[in-house]
């Protein structure tokens, strides 16, 4: 699996990776209200509480980060045996996370994490937690769930230190040789000055803070000042790969043999920066883990973390709602000519039909596009929100026009369409009718060209509707290309 796409990957390879997950887990509250008066009884505002609610924290949120872009997700960490460690299980066992390396300490009680919102604003949180190292009972349960997941087959490993007392140097070095034994790469989410536990990691994802903590130095946010920092720290701490994140100014990497990558923010407006780290870490991973370029594994962490701090509140990033973000991306930067894989389109239709937008599917050979066709497509556009063109491949197209047809190679013909503003996504077929990508992709309405009755058009079984709407006269490929071939044959071109 080499040489994929962001977009192929998430729609096709994401379900097959096995990541584990351990680190500091904690239970993040929320409280909603509104604040509209001072207290009587000292000078704080009032927090009218309208609503509640519980999202996994810490390590938990790498998990559910992971959970949500459909990988499968094993979770190790410690919680106390309490009501807090069953409202974590209930959550993740909705979220399909494996915590069967969860361990319930006798010494501690779960993590919890209390923040006040008012008008969508943070006013004050509140922790409740205890510190310290595990026993040694602990870290060998640990210790032992791993090695059997490694035994087993994983593809990734994340450690998540909050310095809460799961991620001790010993057993975090044990964690990083055990996982090179099997192959299996490692990233480390850090906390903290002192590196030295995290030495060997293949990467490790701290923000500018934390980087210039590390450094013992704090630098502007600026890419030569904060390359420095991380290949300094590359060094001294023999990791591969440092990724740090960079609020305003996106992320940079500094890899082996003087690699360097930096990507700029993407969010248009930020409203909260929790979770955004757990949210590159379990991406870029997950990117890493699925043989992704490493340049792509970035840029689609970038992405992810851009999703996410335009959240309020700790918020795990959708797979379907990045595969979509990417593929915006992807037409931006001009390599939106890409046809979409089957997967591809699928996966995106659902997203669009959970946010209540139309989709218009039609299909067709389009070889040598001309004024008709463009017509034609802008009609069908303007039904819906998206507009999908079913292309049939060459092999289709010679089937029904011929040996001598299609003029035009169907990547060829895709990266015309595509080019158009009203066309959102182009897929290839090689079957003689559509009907089979239409059940795929389900759309609300089927737009056919010409004299077709609607009971005659091919899937009209998977659509919501079907519009059958003219061709414009006087246009025609066979037409151009007769016209063609009658100007070569007097000699004229």
């Amino acid at each position: 699996m080499t040489n994929l796409s962001c977009t192929a990957f998430l729609a096709e390879h994401i379900q097959n990776l096995k990541i584990a997950v351990i680190g500091d887990v904690m239970l993040d509250r929320y409280f909603y209200g509104e604040v509209k008066r001072i207290s009587p009884e000292a000078p704080v505002p009032v927090n009218k509480v309208k609503r509640t609610k519980s999202v996994l924290g810490g390590a938990a949120n790498v998990a559910a980060n992971l959970a949500h872009l459909e990988c499968k997700v094993f979770m190790g960490g410690v919680t106390g045996a309490d009501n807090n460690r069953e409202v974590l299980e209930t959550m993740m066992a909705e979220k399909g996370i494996d915590y069967s390396g969860l361990i319930k300490s006798a010494q501690r009680e779960t993590i919890t994490k209390m923040r006040i919102l008012g008008a969508q604003q943070q006013m004050l949180r509140l922790d409740f937690e205890e510190t310290g190292d595990l026993v040694s009972e602990e870290t060998d349960a640990l210790s032992s769930w791993l090695q059997s997941l490694l035994e087993a087959g994983l593809d990734g490993v994340i450690i998540s230190d909050y310095a809460k007392g799961v991620c001790s140097d010993n057993f975090v070095q044990w964690v990083i040789r055990t996982a090179h034994q099997y192959q299996v790469p490692v990233l480390v989410d850090p906390k903290g000055s002192d590196w030295s536990k995290y030495s060997g990691c293949d990467f490790i994802t701290p923000n500018l803070k934390e980087m210039c903590e590390a450094s013992c130095e704090a630098v502007a946010n600026e890419d030569e000042a904060v390359l420095r920092l991380a290949r300094t720290a590359q060094d001294r701490y023999q990791i591969k790969n440092v990724v740090v994140t960079r609020s305003e100014r996106g992320m940079t990497l500094v890899g082996a043999e003087g690699l360097a990558i930096n990507n700029p923010a993407t969010a248009q407006e930020v409203f909260d920066v929790s979770g955004a780290g757990d949210t590159v870490a379990a991406t870029l991973l997950a990117g890493v883990a699925g043989k992704l370029e490493l340049r792509d594994a970035v840029f689609m962490a970038n992405r992810a973390a851009g999703i996410v701090v335009a959240k309020v509140g700790t918020y795990p990033v959708h797979r379907d709602e990045l595969l979509k973000d990417l593929l915006t991306e992807e037409r931006k930067q001009g390599r939106g000519y890409r046809t979409l894989s089957w997967a591809e389109i699928e996966s995106l239709a659902k997203t669009w039909r959970a946010c209540g937008e139309k989709i218009v599917f039609t299909n067709g050979c389009f070889d040598i596009l001309h004024v008709g066709h463009v017509t034609y497509l802008e009609k069908a556009a303007g039904l819906g929100k998206h507009l999908v063109v079913g292309l049939n491949s060459d092999a289709s197209v010679r089937k029904l026009k011929g040996a001598t047809r299609p003029l035009v190679h169907e990547l060829d013909r895709a990266r015309v369409l595509a080019a158009l503003a009203c066309v959102d996504a182009v897929v290839l077929f090689e079957q003689d009718t559509p009907t089979e990508l239409i059940e795929k992709i389900r759309p609300d309405i089927l737009v056919k060209g010409g004299d077709y009755k609607p009971e005659d058009v091919a899937g009209r079984e998977y659509a919501g509707a079907v519009r059958i709407i003219d061709f414009e006269d006087g246009y025609s490929t066979t037409g151009i290309v007769e016209q063609i071939a009658q100007l070569v044959k007097e000699g004229k071109l």
